[in-house]
């Protein structure tokens, strides 16, 4: 068996193979190189597991693909199964629409703490600007430079300014910006062993703040979040959200109030049903 690696990642995923590739290829060009990568599979078509095939043989990490059949927005679901499925002590956590910056892996190694989870950052780019983007692109690193997203007509200068920041300047910036630091799904880290406590993402949760919910279980427990928005950076590619409802986002609205309201540090619809828990 292979040894273990420093670092799980996990990335989920639904009917975006052309996303999905560029992600991957993101991932391929990383500075740090200790890690497996887990596509978290929300029911996607032959599509994509027809690409993921494809690209194996090319991508220098291992690389295994965590699938169940398309019944709604699941993603809370086969992100717990991914969970179970990987080897590392540590994971990071990311979407099938954000390419990584080639630093990405290396921050959140360098950053993670005890008793900490990471909150990363992403740079939006408009619909033509995601397709624009070429493998070579993100081989090369061009995917994150700012002079070039200018130059293609990305003109959000603060946006830019998150690729921009580097070092102290990155530091300073992660402390002045007055985001919270929530568990994102896009961009997020912590210690696998603070998750399973949680009992992992909520399974009846569907779109809508369900990432969240987990990072103010773990503040519950003590695991507070630690801002490194302008440090670890991806570049999220812009596409439809067919898949969304208001009953949806209404119901994850519920379930985070009863949350914070009994400060609750696990879930009992989680990694584990707990008995008498009742349907999710």
């Amino acid at each position: 068996m292979a040894p273990e690696p420093a670092i799980s990642v996990i990335v989920s995923t639904y009917n975006q193979p052309e996303w999905l590739e560029k992600v991957l290829l993101g991932y391929a060009a990383q500075d740090f190189r200790d890690f497996e990568l887990i596509v978290a599979d929300d029911g996607s078509r032959e599509e994509t597991r027809a690409r993921i095939d494809g690209l194996r043989a090319r991508l220098p990490f291992p690389l295994r693909h965590v699938w169940h059949p398309d019944d709604g927005f699941r993603k809370c679901v086969i992100l717990n199964r991914a969970i179970e499925a990987s080897r590392a002590m540590y994971l990071v956590f990311s979407d099938g629409d954000c390419i990584p910056r080639a630093d990405f892996l290396a921050v959140h190694a360098r950053l993670r703490r005890a008793r900490r989870f990471l909150s990363g950052g992403y740079v939006k780019l408009p619909r033509d600007l995601s397709h624009a983007i070429t493998a070579a692109d993100i081989v090369d690193g061009r995917h994150c430079d700012p002079a070039w997203l200018a130059a293609r007509g990305f003109q959000d200068v603060r946006q830019r300014l998150k690729l921009a920041a580097r070092g102290a300047a990155a530091t300073l910036l992660n402390a002045l910006t007055p985001a919270r630091a929530s568990w994102n799904g896009h961009n997020a880290s912590g210690w696998k062993a603070d998750l399973i406590a949680a009992n992992g993402f909520d399974e009846r949760m569907q779109y809508g703040g369900e990432d969240r919910e987990l990072g103010e279980r773990l503040e519950h427990a003590g695991i507070r979040g630690l801002r490194v928005r302008y440090s670890a950076v991806v570049v999220h590619l812009d596409h439809d959200r067919g898949y969304v409802r208001p009953e949806m986002i209404a119901n994850n609205r519920r379930i985070r109030a009863a949350t914070r309201a009994a400060r609750a540090t696990r879930t009992a619809f989680g990694l584990v049903r707990d008995p008498g828990a009742g349907p999710a």
